[in-house]
């Protein structure tokens, strides 16, 4: 028999008998951890019962890993699929991926599934957890996975295996009564799920396609200890006091209407004070880097769209054309083909760039009605765009600089956690997905990620997500109660200046193509803002919220001293109310902090008299007695240094 030398990350390397599993190596080794749920083969996320043929690298991971976590995720889903073809045998199977701590699995049901349902699904995985059933896989030929799953009825499996490509290794995974089409890898046996819940049932559209079948899509958790488990299901609880749907209705920022449309909110007078401290900020950080704001219409010509390539590669997403005087019309998806417009619109020399501009337009793209999700998937969007055209040269500074932009921003807002995410084009889809041009990939590539380097930005790499016209920088952020956001992005675009003619004289006097990097570090309001409200739970830091003051007096009769503080802080620039009402000062206060009003300033009999204001503040227990003049002097301060409270 052959031996193999495998080196054992974190023990060392032995030699074994070709054929031997990382099951066999596991339980063969000293001090290996009893949480073992799955291993990396040469760093390739392998099943445990592989069979090694050559010398390799074998990594054990437990649940508590990333991927492992995914791995116990996604058997998980599984598990639940077992249990739903138990107790109800009629059901189709689809498909069952994993998300950031999250599974779901979608079903082709008679009925839509109820929070009974979900019980009964719940109680059916963990006696299928007791049976501790073996997981066990196989390698099928095309032939032999389309009779399987033929035989047992299961239709959404016989057209996902149409849609592979030829050269995919079709594996199956079976725990007992229950197969499935998938690529692994999986727990060896039911009996490591333990730490789950299901958390909600919802309608989805096969293949995201509001054509298709509608599913029942059932989303679950699991953890590898009953800690884990509810240490997560107490965040989901705290997440759900925090949605910005549910918060954005208690303080009337903003609302849907069916007439206006789904996808299209409406900003009441409260979040429109949001809005205008974002751009103000934005405004000011881009006047200090050097940029030129700009407008463009909200509606073009189809022959421009057609130019910038996205009518080729983007019109899934754009709205219907619409015919104007026999001309097809389009409602504006983004902004870039208008800046480069503006660009070419007079010549410019080396010595007009890096020319940046932005704008704070409003674009449209046509989500799907199935994915709309109050402000984070939208139709109608605000964003603070802008390109910057500049040199080969000059290109890694720009770079860097948008990069420490979206520093500053952290920095304001108090983001601790975030990521940088380089998405990088896949090469199997140049030409189709992507502008066929490999030499230029590569090149754009490789400069942005030695400019990430050099700025010495931590980032991950991500094959598959680029623009089609060139990589970007796709960053995510976590709030304070450690929900993840996609944010920002920031793109370079090799290609598209091109398509435009966009040139500059450069210092020979020679005509040359500038580069173009796309940003936008707040991404769109809409989402921007959902992330502050579920960061902030609400409680708005005082330079943002959109009511600063209320001055609440102790009765009817100090109503005009408390209309005349109001006048004088308005006067000093400050969002302030006076809550006259004929309301015991209780009741106002409690009024005041359900709508998380930032200062409430007490008015009475002592307070007239001494000419002062007493002060109580959302953030500060005990309530102070001050001047006007002094209270006047710190809040501008705190709202000049955008302070986030603690």
């Amino acid at each position: 028999m052959t031996n193999i030398s495998i080196n054992v990350v974190g023990v060392g390397t032995e030699t074994y008998p070709s054929g031997t599993t990382p099951l066999q190596i596991l339980s063969s080794t000293k001090g290996a951890s009893k949480e073992t749920i799955i291993c990396k083969v040469d760093k390739v996320l392998t099943d445990l019962s592989v069979q090694l043929d050559c010398d390799c690298t074998v990594q054990f991971l437990d649940g508590k890993s990333k991927d492992g976590h995914n791995v116990l995720l996604h058997s998980t889903a599984h598990l639940m699929a077992q249990a739903v073809k138990r107790l109800y045998p009629k059901t189709k199977v689809t498909i069952g991926p994993f998300l950031e701590n999250r599974f779901y699995y979608d079903f082709d049901v008679e009925t839509p599934f109820t929070d009974e349902d979900l019980l009964k699904i719940e109680g059916e995985m963990l006696k299928i957890s007791k049976e501790n059933i073996d997981i066990t896989h196989a390698i099928k030929s095309r032939e032999e996975a389309l009779k399987f799953f033929k035989n047992i009825g299961e239709d959404y499996k016989i057209e996902i295996i149409n849609d592979l490509d030829d050269s995919e290794v079709l594996k199956v995974y079976a725990q007992g009564d229950f197969t499935d089409l998938c690529r692994g890898p999986h727990v060896q046996s039911t009996g490591m799920i333990k730490y789950f819940k299901l958390l909600s049932s919802s309608a989805a559209y096969w293949r995201g396609d509001e054509n298709n079948q509608t599913l029942q899509r059932v989303y679950g958790t699991s953890f590898t200890s009953a800690k884990d488990l509810k240490k997560y299901l107490l965040m989901l609880e705290e997440q759900k006091k925090r949605d910005h749907r549910k918060i954005g209705k208690e303080l009337d920022l903003y609302f849907h209407d069916e007439e206006v449309g789904p996808g299209l909110p409406l900003w009441t007078p409260n979040g429109a004070v949001i809005i205008d401290e974002l751009e103000a900020l934005a405004k000011e950080k881009e006047d200090l880097g050097g940029y030129k704001r700009v407008r463009t219409p909200h509606i073009t010509k189809g022959t421009l769209y057609e130019k910038s390539g996205h009518l080729d590669h983007y019109m899934t997403s754009m709205y219907p054309a619409m015919d104007v005087d026999g001309t097809d019309y389009y409602m504006k998806p983004m902004n870039c083909p208008h800046h480069h417009k503006i660009y070419a619109n007079t010549p410019k020399s080396y010595r007009d760039l890096p020319y940046r501009l932005s704008e704070y337009g409003t674009c449209y793209r046509y989500e799907k009605s199935g994915e709309l999700f109050g402000l984070m998937r939208v139709r109608s969007m605000q964003m603070n765009d802008a390109h910057i055209y500049c040199t080969e040269g000059q290109f890694k500074d720009e770079f860097i600089a948008v990069c420490n932009l979206y520093m500053d921003y952290f920095k304001i807002f108090g983001i601790e956690k975030y990521e940088m995410r380089l998405s990088l084009h896949d090469p199997k889809d140049l030409g189709k997905k992507y502008i066929n041009n490999p030499k230029l990939w590569k090149k754009t590539e490789d400069d942005v990620r030695d400019a990430l380097k050099d700025a010495g930005l931590k980032f991950t790499e991500s094959v598959g997500d680029a623009a089609f016209y060139g990589p970007k920088i796709d960053v995510q952020v976590w709030s304070a109660i450690g929900k993840e956001f996609s944010l920002a992005t920031n793109q370079v675009d090799f290609a598209v200046p091109e398509r435009f003619n966009l040139s500059y004289k450069d210092l020979d006097g020679k005509s040359k193509t500038p580069l173009c990097i796309h940003r936008a570090p707040l991404g769109t309001h809409e989402r921007f803002i959902g992330f502050l409200i579920e960061h902030f739970g609400g409680n708005f830091p005082l330079w943002i919220a959109p009511r600063q003051v209320t001055i609440l007096p102790v009765s009817d009769k100090y109503n005009d001293y408390a209309l005349s503080v109001c006048q004088s802080l308005k006067a000093s620039g400050f969002r302030v109310d006076v809550d006259s009402r004929s309301e015991k000062i209780g009741s106002k206060i409690r009024d005041a902090e359900m709508q998380k009003v930032n200062i409430m300033v007490i008015v009475g009999e002592k307070e007239v008299e001494d000419n002062t204001l007493t002060i109580r503040r959302r953030f500060i227990k005990q309530q102070q007695t001050v001047s006007l003049e002094s209270f006047t002097a710190e809040i501008l301060d705190e709202i000049k240094d955008r302070r986030v409270p603690n």
